[in-house]
């Protein structure tokens, strides 16, 4: 006689004891046996290695910095000294154009931009801050939208209400029409309240913004699961037995409720780096001299016609991490569904 988890090879029966004994312990190991929820979680932590060595490569393989206009720089392509901006081949030859893609890790691997700026080390230098503010802002919404979850789900009634409309506020904005309007009004001018001062340029500002306008969205499913168990028999039969209410939020409530938030992060956190790089492009994100995949794609804007890598290689970054963090979302979705129970076969 063995078990089997649904969808899955044959356990032993020796084994259903100690797999079943813990709940995070089968989540773990649905989420190894999803090949392609692995395989991207193998995927964003290359993007993630390669963006933290971003300092090594400008410095120590590529030699070259690219915070500053490299106009009149000169490069290595196939042996021979060539200039970085040269002469344009199109239209009246008039002008200059980057030089292009070389392939050479050395020598401006993915080409050089308007500025003559070493285009493979930018993309990892704005890797970098994108991740980041992705990361922040995804942990500043969960955080956030849970707090204001259970608060409004557990107590009701005044509590409920006011927290609820609140939320209704910032809903009805049109998500990117509400960032966009805090970033223009913050990123021109600054944030000061108080003690607290954040220059125009600073990246807690694009965090702040993009956190906050994604809260109504994880806090309103995490209430609707809290007034649920709210009136389960176990949460009633620990107020029965005198259970403090932060007893019942932290062990009986939050305990529950948890899955759902790390289900949400990665899907939340895609999210983030998509509005992050549209912020960015439109030059209400991140400033210079920071760069970002958004700020990228702006600088390659009117290359792409000459030298499209500029802009084709941050969309490409955006694109395969989105799509890595939204597969492995689901692969942590299913891995975490209750409803997948162990079964006996004969």
């Amino acid at each position: 006689m063995g078990g089997t988890i649904a969808g899955e090879a044959p356990v032993r029966a020796g084994d259903l004891a100690a797999i079943g004994g813990s709940p995070w312990a089968i989540a773990r190991r649905r989420l190894l046996r999803n090949r392609i929820a692995m395989t991207m979680l193998g995927v964003l932590v290359v993007i993630v290695v390669l963006c933290l060595a971003a300092p090594f490569y400008a410095k120590h393989v590529a030699h070259s910095d690219p915070f500053h206009s490299n106009l009149d720089g000169k490069t290595i392509v196939k042996g021979k000294s060539v200039s970085v901006m040269q002469e344009s081949s199109t239209g009246l030859g008039l002008g200059v154009t980057p030089i292009g893609p070389t392939w050479d890790l050395h020598h401006y691997f993915l080409g050089a931009d308007d500025q003559g700026r070493d285009v493979a080390a930018r993309l990892l230098y704005g890797g970098r801050n994108s991740l980041l503010i992705g990361v922040a802002a995804a942990l500043l919404t969960c955080i956030v939208a849970t707090v204001v979850g259970l608060v409004a789900g557990f107590f009701g009634g005044v509590v409920d209400g006011v927290l609820s409309r609140l939320l209704d506020v910032v809903w009805a904005f049109p998500v990117y029409l509400l960032a966009i309007s805090l970033s223009t009004v913050l990123i021109a001018r600054g944030f000061s309240w108080g003690p607290f001062h954040l220059e125009s340029g600073s990246l807690l500002l694009p965090i702040a913004i993009i956190g906050v306008v994604y809260i109504p969205y994880v806090a309103r499913p995490i209430r609707g699961e809290v007034l649920s168990l709210r009136r389960k028999e176990f949460v009633e039969a620990a107020i029965g037995l005198g259970a403090s209410t932060w007893r019942l939020l932290w062990s009986d409530i939050l305990r529950n409720v948890i899955t759902t938030v790390i289900v949400f992060f990665p899907l939340v956190l895609a999210i983030d780096m998509l509005t992050e790089a549209a912020l960015s492009f439109l030059s209400i994100g991140v400033q210079p001299p920071d760069a970002s995949w958004g700020t990228i794609i702006l600088d390659g804007q009117g290359l792409l016609y000459t030298r499209p890598a500029v802009a084709l290689a941050p969309g490409l970054a955006i694109a395969i991490t989105v799509l890595s963090l939204n597969v492995l979302g689901d692969g942590i979705r299913d891995a975490l569904d209750p409803r997948a129970k162990l079964r006996r076969i004969d």
